[in-house]
């Protein structure tokens, strides 16, 4: 009877490994890139639209207006995830409750001798996966800050471009065509943008904002708009002081990595200097406080 139990339990803790195996292979093959149709806006479909309904949520504890919520909202923009960040969320929250389960229910069902893995690789690809669910907010910020700052780059010279064409006659669309092909992390959404222009200019760039999702990409809309709107020089002069704002950002984040890199340079300076305290200095320390011990006995 319990040879029975413990079969059957094992069969559905594998069923729920599989099951979950399946939902991240899905949100992970959701969260790759992948090139839209030139003409989307045409089509009527929509991106934003939710793709976990409010039912579901709520069977997981989870609300869409909770502080906890909008921040990883925002986190995922940042990251350039531009679809419904309760997939995420619904996604981590299910990790955060199966994979203790299932590290528990290895061990005390001695599962490995079903499964042909070492039980270090087992416990410690759940443990890994337990832990990157759980402080997400750690790597979630850490994505969002080196795309901001690869997009801040690309910005900045697409600025200067538009600076250097402020006396063409050329209207925003065609410089913006121009500035094209210096970009490469935009690539993609500043074509979107271009082929949606002609058919509701505000409207995409009010998608193109919302698709870099960083402030940096709000600023640089703003400016694109005052541009369509009044091709005037006053609007360059503030475009001059925005290029100056995203230079001394850039060499802030610049001096910070400087700074970061002398640090772990330092630590690993250290190294050597511990090694050689052990293995040449520590030997001779002890030689000598035995010696004072003796004179002193």
């Amino acid at each position: 009877m319990q040879d029975w139990i413990s079969k059957a339990f094992f069969g559905a803790a594998l069923a729920g490994q599989y099951l979950f195996a399946f939902l991240a292979m899905l949100f992970l093959l959701r969260m790759l890139p992948k090139r839209l149709p030139r003409w989307t806006h045409l089509s009527g479909a929509e991106r934003y639209g939710r793709a976990v309904s409010d039912r579901w949520l709520r069977a997981f504890g989870i609300e869409r207006d909770k502080p906890a919520f909008a921040e990883r909202e925002a986190l995922l923009a940042g990251c350039g995830y531009t679809g419904d960040a309760a997939v995420y969320v619904l996604a981590r929250r299910v990790i955060v409750v199966t994979a203790p389960a299932v590290a528990a229910a290895y061990v005390l069902l001695d599962l490995d001798a079903w499964i042909r893995l070492s039980p270090f690789a087992v416990l410690s690809g759940l443990a890994v996966l337990y832990g990157a669910a759980l402080w997400d907010r750690i790597w979630l910020r850490s994505l969002s800050r080196l795309r901001a700052q690869r997009i801040m780059k690309e910005i900045y010279v697409v600025s200067n471009q538009l600076l250097y064409l402020s006396g063409s006659s050329l209207h925003i669309h065609a410089k913006l065509m121009r500035c094209l092909p210096f970009t490469h992390a935009l690539r993609g959404d500043m074509q979107r943008l271009l082929a949606e222009w002609y058919h509701d200019a505000e409207e995409a760039l009010r998608r193109f904002k919302r698709r870099i999702g960083t402030d940096e990409g709000v600023s640089f809309v703003e400016t694109i708009d005052s541009l369509r709107l009044h091709d005037s020089e006053d609007y360059y002069r503030l475009l001059r002081e925005r290029i100056q704002d995203y230079k001394d950002k850039l060499e802030f984040a610049k001096e910070s990595r400087k700074e970061s890199a002398s640090y772990v340079l330092f630590v690993l300076a250290g190294i050597p200097i511990l090694y050689t305290f052990q293995v040449f200095i520590y030997p001779w320390v002890q030689e000598g406080q035995k010696l004072f011990s003796s004179l002193n006995g």
